[in-house]
């Protein structure tokens, strides 16, 4: 289960079309098809097709159809593990942007809500339940038909593989489901989200260890050699938990910053002039040197930025008939944001705007400031940004 991913402005439709395949819509929720799954499929195929092909030979080479059968079966049993998330959160009024199915099994992105401990365990433990549920819905349907050939090999293949879906999810670290156990058992006992989430990722690495000690180190202390096919999925699985791990606790610690981002506390001083205003105007307003100047519409809304370096290079003779536009970079469409704003809702909007400069307003449309991504980066890592550490006067 994804978190909460911010909404950029491009077309959702061409961003799927370059994710992967869109396969329609379930309660409303976008289902992707991503290419790399092509990857996975492709490798069950070669892995699984001779291991059944050697124990049914009287399949021949239809024993590489049921292997495609067993990818597919595994991809609706990601299908239903990822929905049983989307439709668990929408009870809560949790928007999912969409599902994807992928190389690494799926996701499902959420657009912005508001979690609590509680039901962040409901909804992360809802996926690996939903494969219990089809586990047993399938042993109770095979031990009533009793299926046999191939029907048998699939029936048998989809009740291990949710089996083994849900209980490698529940396992207690982020990035899977059961680490959301972790995070909101530590964030329910420090009040600290944050905390829960780096303390989910620590579980999820920890994961990682024990797996690569049970499926490699163990194999070769006794003196054998790991399964070539077991090897290649250990050091796959393992490369992906760890990563989802250390982006999780990477995640906890920008979120232990979260309170730093303000607009208010971070913007630079500023002044709002209409843009019909000339450079010498703007000199006679920044004769300190410290306050920024925003060019506004007629209709009062910022539309530019004064550049000090350019402001700067106008001789002065030219002051009063320079137009101060001329020394000037545009913000991004709708660039402004309340002065009032913080935290993850001024961090959510500030990635729907483009450019590096937003303009800062007070309950009345004033301009009061300028806020610089760089500032924004600087608060929320608590490290410089490129911006931050080039020369000063150096033109954007």
């Amino acid at each position: 289960m994804s978190d909460p991913a911010s909404i950029d402005q491009q077309p959702t439709g061409g961003r799927n079309r370059r994710e992967g395949i869109p396969l329609g819509r379930i309660a409303g929720v976008p289902v992707i098809l991503a290419y790399s799954w092509f990857v996975i499929a492709a490798f069950t195929v070669a892995a699984y097709g001779p291991v059944l092909q050697f124990n049914n030979p009287s399949l021949g080479a239809a024993a590489y159809l049921v292997a495609f059968a067993y990818a597919l079966l595994l991809l609706v049993s990601v299908l239903v593990h990822e929905l049983a998330h989307a439709l668990t959160a929408k009870m809560y009024g949790w928007p999912s942007e969409k599902i994807v199915l992928n190389l690494w099994g799926g996701h499902t992105q959420f657009e912005s809500f508001t979690a609590t401990p509680g039901r962040s365990v409901l909804v992360a433990l809802a996926g690996p339940a939903s494969n219990f549920v089809l586990a047993g819905v399938t042993w109770l349907v095979v031990s009533a038909v009793n299926p046999t050939g191939v029907a048998d090999i699939l029936t048998n293949i989809f009740l291990w593989a949710n089996l083994v879906i849900g209980i490698f999810n529940v396992l207690p670290g982020l990035p899977l489901d059961g680490g959301r156990l972790v995070e909101s058992a530590v964030w329910k006992a420090t009040g600290s989200h944050a905390k829960g989430t780096i303390a989910a990722g620590w579980g999820g690495r920890i994961i990682v260890i024990a797996l690569v000690l049970v499926f490699v180190a163990l194999p070769l202390l006794r003196g054998g050699r790991p399964d070539t096919s077991m090897l290649l999925i250990t050091v796959l699985v393992c490369g992906f938990l760890w990563m989802g791990a250390s982006a999780s606790i990477q995640q906890g610690r920008l979120r232990s910053r979260l309170h730093l981002v303000s607009a208010a506390a971070l913007a630079e001083p500023a002044v709002g002039i209409p843009d019909s205003a000339t450079v010498a105007d703007v000199l006679q307003l920044t004769a300190d040197g410290g306050t920024a100047v925003v060019l506004c519409a007629p209709d009062g809304r910022p539309g530019s930025v004064v550049d000090r370096a350019a402001l700067a290079a106008v001789p002065a003779w030219a002051g009063a008939t320079t137009p101060a536009s001329a020394v000037a970079h545009a913000l991004g469409a709708g660039a402004y944001v309340p002065e009032w704003s913080k935290g993850q809702e001024l961090l959510q909007y500030l990635s729907q705007l483009e450019g590096h400069d937003y303009a800062v307003i007070d309950h009345n449309g004033r301009v009061t400031g300028i806020l610089r991504q760089s500032a924004v980066v600087t608060a929320i890592t608590g490290k410089g940004s490129r911006e931050n550490r080039r020369p000063q006067g150096q033109n954007r």
